[in-house]
């Protein structure tokens, strides 16, 4: 753990200093180290600070046994920490209005596997119908590569946790607690697999002793939020808390929203509804819907801009998706050495690697051996090289498409 990690550790255990705060801190003196040796007198200037914060800080700095009990909870969950300016905090997340300043994670987090992650939130209490559907979406749209980020929660959050992971794909829970308490207790197993086959993990801003209450969601929903490229809503009620997800994800964090409709006389979708009827999202009915539809924001994710603010998408064209509820795409072994060279405009290296691989048409499985990648880690670059018009399928072979 760096000296940084463990310095916003303390800084966040500081009593009221949440994440509003910490980042005011982190703006008016440059990191957490330097927050804490700032005097109290120097601290309470900084506005919202004022003087019983400030002492705080101090506090928590000086509370050096509060921050190793901390520290050995994390240890006993098998959990890790990491903090907002390091390598490996999440850049999407990154970039939204006061983002955590710290995260707890427990499980295989992979940067190079989770690059395109997609919210699905919807009802607690969902119907057969809505949970139907959060399974076939992130079915396949995990099996297309995309990490399905979710909530933990009863209903459509477990049916889109438990359908990526029955298709082989990779799924992040966010969670209203700390990682030290099971909530909903009923999915520890489910929160266990996505543990133990290293298939994702699970992520929370709270102390790992915080237990659940029902103020703690709001904020969490701005996690899934800003974890994804885009939001799929399914069966939310007139009150539902997607929602509000849904409404952060478009107004505060630029993200796409989407939401797959239900039965028209339906309570279960009544804000769903709504939302499409005031076009605050777009209608979704298969998942190379969701594929067509994030093509701008992962063109500019790709592309390095980590612009939270996407121009705007054209409608769905399904010519463009690929991958429906059937699809497996698993063909067969040999290798080469692949050249390479500048990615084009809009591409990363390693997407300008599989096109220049792809001289002539190959199986998936040879691409993999030629490239020395992972089936997943592949699968994932040809679905967004798919979905930005670069690569195209022949039956069972990959090859070059023009660009658009």
């Amino acid at each position: 753990m760096t000296p940084r990690t463990r310095a916003m550790l303390a800084l966040t255990l500081a009593k009221g200093i949440g994440p509003v705060l910490a980042a005011r801190l982190l703006a008016a003196l440059g990191s957490p180290e330097a927050a804490l040796a700032a005097p109290p007198a120097h601290l309470e200037k900084i506005p919202g600070i004022g003087r019983t914060r400030a002492r705080a800080i101090a506090a928590a700095q000086a509370d050096q046994v509060a921050i190793d009990a901390e520290l050995e909870l994390v240890h006993q969950h098998h959990a890790t920490l990491v903090a907002i300016g390091e390598p490996n905090y999440p850049p999407l997340l990154a970039q939204i209005p006061d983002p955590p300043p710290i995260l707890y994670i427990r499980g295989r987090r992979d940067p190079a596997l989770d690059q395109y992650p997609v919210a699905i939130v919807g009802s607690r209490n969902c119907t057969a119908y809505g949970l139907e559907q959060a399974e076939r979406f992130a079915g396949v749209l995990g099996r297309s590569g995309l990490t399905i980020v979710s909530g933990g929660a009863r209903g459509i959050d477990s049916g889109a946790h438990r359908g990526s992971l029955r298709a082989g794909g990779r799924t992040i829970a966010v969670m209203g607690c700390g990682l030290a308490h099971t909530y909903p207790p009923e999915n520890q197993d489910l929160f266990d697999q996505i543990v133990s086959t290293d298939r994702g993990w699970l992520v929370s801003e709270l102390p790992m002793n915080t237990a659940p209450a029902a103020e703690n969601f709001p904020a969490r929903n701005r996690i899934i939020s800003g974890l994804s490229l885009g939001v799929i809503v399914l069966e939310a009620g007139h009150r539902s808390g997607s929602l509000i997800t849904a409404r952060m994800a478009a107004e505060e964090h630029g993200r796409e929203v989407m939401a797959i409709p239900g039965r028209v006389d339906s309570a279960a979708s009544e804000g769903t509804h709504t939302l499409l009827k005031e076009g605050a999202a777009m209608l979704v009915t298969s998942p190379g819907d969701v594929l067509a539809l994030l093509e701008t924001p992962a063109r500019h994710h790709h592309a390095g801009t980590h612009d939270a603010r996407y121009s705007p998408v054209r409608p769905p064209d399904t010519s463009t998706a690929t991958l429906d509820d059937s699809d497996t795409a698993t063909p067969a072994p040999l290798f080469a050495e692949a050249p390479r060279r500048a990615p084009a405009p809009g591409l990363s290296p390693l997407h300008q690697q599989i096109l220049d691989a792809l001289e002539s048409p190959k199986s998936a499985d040879v691409l993999a051996a030629e490239l020395s990648l992972t089936p997943e880690l592949l699968r994932a670059q040809i679905t967004m090289l798919e979905v930005l018009g670069r690569v195209a399928r022949r039956g069972s072979l990959l090859e070059r498409a023009a660009p658009r």
